[in-house]
């Protein structure tokens, strides 16, 4: 069975969900779209009903233990639009964690106020055929790169 994918969502568990919705908002540009009594926010970036869910983690839980290891986020654009949103992050003193070279795009790696890791994700390769195949053969590398940053 093909399974096509069209658009996803991801669930995060956070520690206040009013807080991590402001930063969604102030540091992605999302907007909230449903909420749930304090429990659960949902946020979306405008097109589909939600995107990211930020659910009310359990007391006593650990920041950035096990779970999702990373949310990527395709962005439009090219690489200037990568350094800018580096720019942009660095300005508002987000936790950068790495930027690497994936043969076929570019990754920006940065964390949430709870330890989510979260990727900006700029594709180089825009043949999905293609793309496949160089991933493949390098064995979907990961490779750390400098990347300068731009400030608006």
């Amino acid at each position: 069975m093909d399974i096509k994918v069209n658009r996803t969502h991801i669930a995060l568990l956070v520690t206040d969900p009013e807080a991590s919705a402001l930063w969604y908002t102030d540091i992605l540009g999302m907007e909230q779209v449903a909420r749930n009594n304090g429990d659960w926010i949902m946020m979306g970036f405008g097109k589909k009903h939600h995107d990211i869910a930020l659910i009310k983690a359990p007391e006593g839980a650990e920041r950035g233990t096990l779970g999702l290891q990373h949310y990527g986020l395709e962005i439009d654009g090219d690489e200037t639009t990568l350094r800018k949103l580096y720019g942009m992050l660095l300005s508002k003193k987000v936790d950068i964690v790495k930027i690497t070279d994936h043969e076929i795009g570019k990754g920006l790696y940065f964390t949430d106020p709870d330890g989510n890791r979260l990727e900006f994700f700029l594709e180089t390769d825009h043949d999905d055929e293609r793309a496949k195949e160089r991933f493949k053969a390098a064995n979907a590398p990961s490779r750390e790169i400098g990347l300068e940053p731009l400030f608006d």
